[in-house]
């Protein structure tokens, strides 16, 4: 069996799967011959024209560049280097579309020509065998040269790639694609140089066979490599015409039967494969010192007067050469592809500018290549698995891609897909499934990216938290040698350990805290200080009793602020009083008191006539009620003077508003007859006595309670207990026997609080014997209650200006029955303003009085008045007499 070198050799050719034959369309542009495109307005150069990562910009905006000048350089192998076409300013750094399928802006470089087309200075080598391969591929590099059949991969990184392992050169001049003639233009004019360049890649691989593959449809370009090496260690093996064998790994299998693995490249099989237009590159770089600015790029379609191949600067606008080549565009369906009609893709607008990858400008017509807009189901022929020419399943791939399902793309082997189109071209539906299959390729490169940087991003985290502990540990370990050196040198030069001194107050320090013991302030703790060494020196003179001033001192400063606390808080409180207690006079401002009484209920009896009472059981007060309706005036203030009384507390506490509030409402009487006058007044003496013996005595009692708001003319003495009772009871005696000369249809008893109510339906006054029994009465009674009082504590007369009775002393009861009292002092006061006239020669101070007056509306005669008056003096005097008695016994007592 021969060895592949000798079947090559021999003229052996293999076939690959798939296939399919497009028409040609190459004879429009060979008809006219090659020529040089003008150098446009504006010269538009992307900073990425390769596989791979975009090169550092070296220029700024407004900076004039040379022609051949680098624009950008490169730092690693992946990375290609721009120069300027020709020399002009940079006017832009900008966003610009460039020639992709998406259709997105790029960073490019705007060059403004100045049409002197001034070079910068070059390096030309004259003998490419004096320099190492090293040396070449760095020239290469520098020219910034990339594949030109359509991938654009960095040539330099793919030589240095196949270094030492290739065994056979493969030259691609296949040129597969319908409608592009630049390689076989190329060929045929530019041959020498061509295989110039292929002796240099030689000089760089040394490889064992060097073979050209070439379509039979360019027998001009078959003859001119021919000619050029006919001494030269080349083999050229014309291949049949098929789309499309101008592929990588298409070509291999054609010319060596040998397949590049999956996810591979054809230097892990011992094989290297060059386009003709990079070999052409590569010969202008190393032998004049040229970088890549230039290429033949073929102009085609029906919509150009004159398809033809022309030389054009890197970054010419297509618009520049559609202008000036007489470009016709199609009125109905206008289209521009950059490259063939199976690989290529539209141009998104006319602007996008040439570059080292850009081969082909098709311009047709709507009529020459039907468009593929109008894409229907999928009707499962399989006629796209038979054209594969990667043997792929184009069908299933175009469903995962559709779906986003890029695991399973990968699955079926979605990076083999030479993006050929063969499949899309045979397929009925008119499908464009190279397209679905570049989205999901992109995709998938994006991932791939995105989880190499994530897994570039942990290694860097994982290599940092290493670094950070072993500088911790390494930290660690100085600071204790430093400490052990130290303890060491303390240690050897006798003194003590600091570090151990230090833990130890620590410890102490904690050891305190965790027991609880409550800080001591700095001045109780001065204090404590001075007393224990006073004791101390104390001690050491012999005294057997130490000086304990300073505590004693600290002791009453201690008092003293507690003092001065407890009066502020007091003080505070004095200041914010309760709303309660706001409207509760002092027991020793009684004077106060009674004026505020006398005030309210004047106040009160001025709103009257207005305002009608808050009692639902008050009838509306009139100055003067006509005499029917007297009597029944008089029933209804009795009952709200009763329920009033029942309501004031018998403290001394008592408000003032609830008091005068129960005056002004018994203040409408019904007036008596003159007849009755002389009655009334004895009855009013009787009652008055009787009151003053009920009325509450004490120190501390409210002016403002009823019953001295309305007999303020009582002279109060504060009795015993014992007495009190023998008070209340001579009062009993008093209203019963003053009860049975009333005229009254429903006795009361007197010692019931309800009592009063019925008590106030009397209205009429008794007879005149009656009248006189019960003066007597009264009197009999107050002289015994006032030999039962005690005289060691006499109320001054002037405790109230009262008019009637100044001198008289009364006894206060218990509690119980100063209630009983009070109802009883109110009823006959009730009786006593009836018999009262307007102008009888009462004192007008009391403020009782002067509301009684007010409220009589019928005046009695003269007589009558007097006489009553007459009553009431005459029974003050006897009481007064008893009283002087009373005390005189008393003092002999003692």
């Amino acid at each position: 069996m021969l060895s592949l070198i000798k079947q090559i050799k021999t003229g052996a050719l293999w076939d690959f799967p798939g296939g399919v034959h497009p028409p040609e369309n190459k004879q429009q542009s060979l008809k006219n011959g090659l020529e040089r495109a003008a150098i446009a307005k504006e010269i538009v150069l992307p900073i990425k024209q390769h596989i791979g990562k975009p090169g550092n910009l070296i220029v700024n905006v407004g900076e004039r560049v040379l022609k051949g000048q680098p624009l950008t350089k490169y730092d690693m192998s992946f990375m290609l280097p721009v120069h300027a076409p020709t020399s002009g300013v940079i006017t832009a750094i900008e966003p610009r579309t460039t020639a992709h399928p998406s259709g997105l802006a790029e960073t490019c470089i705007v060059i403004e020509p100045d049409f002197k087309e001034e070079w910068a200075e070059r390096s030309i080598v004259e003998n490419f065998s004096d320099k190492t391969p090293e040396e070449l591929l760095e020239v290469i590099r520098q020219a910034g040269i990339s594949g030109m059949g359509g991938a654009g991969f960095p040539t330099a990184k793919k030589i240095q790639a196949g270094l030492g392992r290739t065994e056979i050169l493969i030259i691609n001049a296949a040129e597969c694609e319908p409608y592009i003639t630049a390689d076989d233009v190329l060929m045929q004019q530019y041959a020498d140089a061509i295989i110039q360049g292929i002796e240099i890649v030689e000089y760089i691989l040394k490889p064992k066979l060097t073979i050209i593959g070439i379509e039979d449809n360019k027998p001009q370009a078959i003859k001119a490599l021919e000619l050029a090496a006919q001494h030269k260690d080349i083999v050229i093996r014309v291949i049949p015409t098929k789309y499309p064998s101008g592929g990588e790994k298409q070509l291999i299998k054609v010319l060596t039967n040998k397949e590049v693995p999956n996810n591979g490249i054809p230097a892990d099989i011992g094989l290297l494969v060059q386009n003709v237009g990079s070999l052409y590159a590569i010969q202008r770089a190393i032998c004049h010192g040229e970088p890549l600015i230039e290429r033949i790029v073929t102009l085609t379609g029906n919509s150009f007067s004159q398809p033809k191949n022309i030389w054009t600067l890197v970054g010419t606008p297509v618009q520049a050469l559609l202008e000036e080549f007489g470009y016709k565009e199609d009125r109905k369906l206008p289209r521009l592809i950059m490259g063939g009609p199976m690989m290529g893709f539209t141009l998104p607008h006319a602007n996008v500018p040439i570059t080292k990858t850009s081969n082909c400008i098709l311009a047709p017509t709507r009529r020459e290549i039907v468009s593929d807009q109008h894409e229907m189901a999928c009707i499962r022929c399989g006629a796209c698995a038979e054209a594969c020419p990667a043997s792929l399943l184009p069908q299933q791939l175009q469903w995962y891609a559709k779906a986003q399902d890029f695991d399973k793309c990968e699955e079926l082997n979605i990076k083999d897909c030479i993006e050929c189109g063969a499949c899309a071209f045979v397929c009925p539906s008119e499908i464009p499934l190279v397209q679905y299959y570049r989205q999901a390729k992109a995709e998938i490169r994006t991932r791939k990216e995105e989880a190499e940087s994530a897994e570039r991003a942990r290694q860097r985290f994982e290599h940092k938290k290493l670094r950070l502990e072993r500088d911790k540990a390494e930290r660690e370990n100085r600071f204790k040698k430093a400490a052990d050196e130290r303890r060491q040198e303390m240690t050897s030069s006798g003194g003590d350990d600091a570090i151990a001194a230090a833990i130890a107050r620590v410890k102490a320090q904690k050891s305190q805290s965790d027991t609880g013991e409550a800080p001591v302030k700095p001045a109780v703790a001065a204090a404590i200080a001075r007393a224990k060494a006073k004791q101390a020196q104390a001690m050491q003179q012999g005294q057997t009793e130490p000086d304990n001033s300073e505590m004693t001192k600290l002791r009453e400063e201690r008092k003293r602020q507690a003092r001065e606390r407890k009066v502020e808080q007091q003080r505070n409180a004095a200041s914010e009083p309760s709303a309660e207690d706001s409207d509760k006079p002092q027991a020793g401002d009684k004077q106060s008191a009674v004026a505020a009484a006398i005030a309210r209920a004047k106040a009160k009896k001025a709103q009257q006539a207005t305002t009608p009472a808050t009692e639902p059981t008050d009838a509306p007060v009139t100055d003067a009620p006509s005499a029917g309706d007297a009597k029944k005036a008089a029933v209804a203030a009795a009952i709200a003077r009763a329920k009033a009384r029942k309501a004031e507390p018998t403290s001394t506490a008592v408000e003032t508003d609830s008091a005068t509030q129960a005056e002004a409402k018994a203040d409408v009487i019904d007036a008596p007859s003159a007849g009755d006058a002389k009655k009334a007044a004895v009855a009013a003496a009787i009652a008055r006595a009787k009151a003053r013996k009920a009325e509450p005595t004490s120190t501390a009692v409210e002016t403002d309670s009823a019953t001295q708001a309305e007999a303020k003319a009582d002279v109060i003495d504060v009795p015993s207990a014992d007495d009190a009772k023998k008070a209340a009871v001579a009062a009993a005696i008093a209203r019963a026997k003053a009860r049975k000369a009333e005229q009254a249809t429903a006795p009361v008893d007197a010692n019931a609080a309800p009592q009063v109510e019925a008590k106030s339906e009397v209205t009429d006054a008794p007879s005149a014997d009656d009248a006189k029994k019960a003066a007597v009465a009264a009197a009999i009674a107050r002289a015994k209650a006032r030999k039962a009082e005690q005289a060691t504590a006499p109320v001054d007369a002037k405790a109230a200006p009262q008019v009637e009775a100044k001198s008289e002393v009364t006894d206060a009861p218990s509690a119980d029955d100063a209630k009983k009292a009070a109802v009883a002092a109110a009823i006959a006061r009730a009786k006593a303003r009836k018999a009262e006239q307007a102008a009888a020669p009462v004192d007008v101070s009391s403020a009782p009085q002067a509301e009684a007056r007010a409220d009589i509306t019928e005046t009695p005669s003269a007589d009558d008045a007097k006489k009553a008056a007459v009553a009431a003096a005459i029974a003050r005097a006897k009481a007064r007499k008893a009283q002087q008695e009373q005390q005189k016994q008393s003092e002999e007592k003692e």
